[in-house]
């Protein structure tokens, strides 16, 4: 094998890594907003002064979510953007 064909490899492990990271970045902004939802729907259409505690804590959840997806979107790419520099850096036996 050649060494140009493990550097293309290695580059599109990296590009699923990140996109992979993205899809995990999306997935959390969707549980989010489903928590958001919740929180809204409960609010509205119950209505009741005793359940305002449910809906506030679907919305904390929420906002919990949204901040730990992005906080971990960014810890990633810093780390995928680390092993990038490492592409090619491979020592050959022969």
């Amino acid at each position: 094998m050649a060494s140009t064909e493990l550097i293309l490899r290695e580059k599109l492990a990296v590009q699923r890594t990140v996109m992979a990271n993205q899809t995990t970045l999306l997935s959390f902004v969707r549980t989010a907003l489903y928590f958001l939802v919740a929180g809204l729907s409960i609010h509205n259409l119950l209505g009741l002064p005793e359940q305002f505690w449910a809906a506030w804590i679907f919305y904390m959840g929420s906002a919990i979510l949204l901040v730990f997806g992005i906080i971990n979107f960014f810890i990633q790419k810093r780390k995928i953007a680390e092993s990038k520099k490492h592409i090619g850096n491979v020592a050959w036996k022969h």
